[in-house]
């Protein structure tokens, strides 16, 4: 497997040869996670991110033997504003194409569906209320160039913030991962706001399952182990989780 583990704090961090590797350890201890959820709970509730470094990950997930997806209810952590429902571009229809449309969930809540008619505000509102019904079991996440988890960029990231969900402005080096991300042709054309689940909703998931590939995320996982817990950097706070896990591959690793 070429795999080997170090501890930053509360967080684990594994280290894989290949982005293979990773994702599919990453896949099999959410496996794990969901299964024993659902043994303790009778369900399971999970978050899933949406991005290219998630793609090894979904794809272990999607194969894993035992899961009962009649009894997991999945959500999402973030979604742009201003695109249009259809847009491929949306974080809604990577987890249709990556997830959610390959397996029976018995629920997926998306943060922005049906006909467009709700505004931003009302969406953050309605998915506030699905979050807080019950426990979150597992998230799926990743972090960004700029440290951020989920769309809580230095500039808005609140490791108190009172709300659940929140509109944030993204900064630039956030927008522009979408470009090398290949989700958006010029930095233009990436959104300049989105919906995105806040630091403590995150953190009151179960289990942290932190998929990070890839040369760009090279000092965003060093900052995330060594530097300061502090806003400079949100992923830094995974450290004081009781049960994360950080995957990473030969080039996020290679520090």
């Amino acid at each position: 497997m070429g795999q080997n583990t170090i501890q930053a704090g509360n967080l684990r961090i594994m280290k894989f040869s290949s982005r293979k590797a990773m994702g599919d350890q990453a896949g099999k201890d959410a496996g794990e996670a969901i299964r024993k959820a659902i043994q303790k709970n009778g369900e399971a509730r999970v978050i899933f991110a949406a991005a290219p470094s998630q793609d090894d990950t979904l794809a272990a997930l999607v194969q894993e033997k035992g899961i009962d997806w009649s009894k997991v209810i999945a959500l999402h952590m973030d979604e742009y504003i201003g695109l249009p429902l259809g847009s491929s571009a949306r974080f809604s229809q990577y987890l249709k194409d990556h997830c959610f449309d390959l397996l029976p969930f018995k629920k997926i809540f998306l943060l922005d569906e049906g006909d467009g008619s709700l505004s931003p505000e009302q969406l953050c509102e309605r998915y506030d209320r699905i979050i807080r019904e019950k426990p979150v079991d597992v998230v799926c996440m990743g972090i960004g160039e700029n440290g951020h988890i989920a769309f809580n960029d230095p500039p808005v990231a609140d490791f108190h913030d009172p709300k659940a969900v929140k509109i944030v402005d993204l900064d630039n080096v956030c927008r522009m991962q979408q470009v090398h991300d290949g989700c958006f042709p010029t930095l233009d054309d990436v959104p300049k706001q989105a919906i995105t689940l806040t630091i403590p909703t995150l953190m009151a998931g179960g289990t942290l399952i932190c998929t990070v590939p890839g040369q760009r995320k090279k000092n965003a996982v060093y900052n995330t182990v060594y530097s300061p817990i502090s806003t400079k950097c949100p992923a830094a706070i995974l450290r004081e989780h009781p049960n994360a896990t950080m995957y990473l591959d030969a080039e996020s690793g290679n520090w």
